[in-house]
């Protein structure tokens, strides 16, 4: 393997010039810095990023902390991250919190340790006390999905409510009065807001959310059958659930279905979180979809602004409603976003504000 003394040597410069042209410093000249470039080229030289990292005190390394690499929502999310990193010279190192705190702060821990040069989170509950030190030592770091209230961190996400408005207005519009809602955690803010954004789009049509037409689930999918099942043995169940999340309504549709009943004939379903495979299932499943590929890439854009000293910034995307056929929908022909393909809202749409 090639040595820097070995493109030195090659070019006719000394190993300074070398460093200076891979690090682009300016007060190299155009002929040194093209026979530099040449020689890389033509010993196939691979900086040592170790090393240079010690120099530059950079590792051009983001870390990524996502809740749940089982969820297809977050294995997108992490896609887009990955390659919005790679385009603008990062590489992403990975941690599946799985939904558990304790996992989540180990691997903050061991990133931090590792000398990342910046963080993004989707934290998994409002009370980390190492994300609040880590934002109090300045730590270039993004929320992105979620966020921890009062913790003075960037925050990327999408904003719900009105397409939860949407799929409401859409359910009363079909003749469906009796709602129910898998929440997720309360603990995540993805989980209570999207219970309050519900309960305050029925109220916008005077319907009640009776405790009993609230279930609580982990945004794991067997807390969505378990959830149904109890909603299923109301004296009066619910002619809708509507699943916090993409795992949760996957649980549902299978404790409708161990029951011998049938989507949407017995009990209408939708949910929060648009996947691929809910255009697959019988019959497609009406959902809120998020724009997630940009999401990712407006979280690594964001904390690579605070790694190059540019002002933070929040960014808040829209959600949007996909209906389909589980809410006893009549048939028709598919929508703009039937079959699955990922949402990219116009650069216009993008709602932009400041922390």
């Amino acid at each position: 393997m090639a040595s820097i003394k070995d493109v030195a040597a090659e070019a006719g410069v000394s190993v300074a010039t070398v460093s200076r042209v891979l690090n682009d410093h300016p007060s190299v000249s155009a002929d040194a810095r093209a026979r530099v470039l040449a020689a890389v080229d033509a010993l196939g030289y691979r900086p040592n990023a170790v090393a240079r990292s010690l120099r530059t005190d950079q590792t051009r390394t983001l870390g990524l902390v996502i809740s749940d690499v089982l969820n297809p929502y977050f294995t997108e999310l992490a896609r887009s991250v990955e390659e919005e990193a790679r385009a603008l010279g990062y590489s992403v190192v990975i941690g599946n919190a799985d939904e558990r705190p304790d996992l989540q702060d180990h691997h903050v821990r061991t990133l931090l340790d590792r000398r990342i040069d910046g963080l993004l989170v989707s934290p998994t509950d409002g009370g980390s006390p190492l994300m609040l030190d880590a934002a109090r030592a300045g730590t270039p770091m993004v929320f992105v999905d979620r966020w921890i209230p009062g913790v003075d961190v960037p925050v990327v996400r999408a904003d719900g409510r009105s397409a939860v408005r949407d799929l409401v207005a859409h359910l009363h519009g079909l003749g469906h009065r009796r709602l129910a809602i898998i929440a997720g955690p309360a603990a995540t803010t993805t989980g209570s807001e999207r219970v309050e954004a519900f309960r305050d789009a029925l109220r916008a049509y005077g319907l009640p959310l009776p405790d009993a037409y609230i279930g609580q689930g982990d945004f794991q999918a067997a807390s969505g059958r378990r959830v149904t099942e109890e909603f299923l043995d109301l004296a009066e169940p619910p002619e809708v659930v509507f699943a916090a999340d993409n795992l949760m309504a996957l649980g549902a549709l299978d404790a409708v279905r161990a029951r011998g009943l049938r989507v949407p004939d017995d009990i209408a379903l939708a949910a929060f979180d648009d996947i691929p495979w809910f255009v697959h299932t019988d019959p497609p499943v009406t959902a809120i979809a998020q724009p997630t590929p940009e999401l990712g890439r407006a979280a690594v854009r964001a904390v690579v602004d605070r790694i190059e000293g540019r002002p933070p910034r929040s960014v808040t995307l829209a959600a949007t409603l996909v209906v389909r056929r589980s809410c006893g929908e009549p048939p028709g022909p598919p929508g703009p976003q039937d079959p699955y393909t990922p949402h990219t809202p116009h650069p216009d749409d993008t709602q932009r504000s400041t922390p």
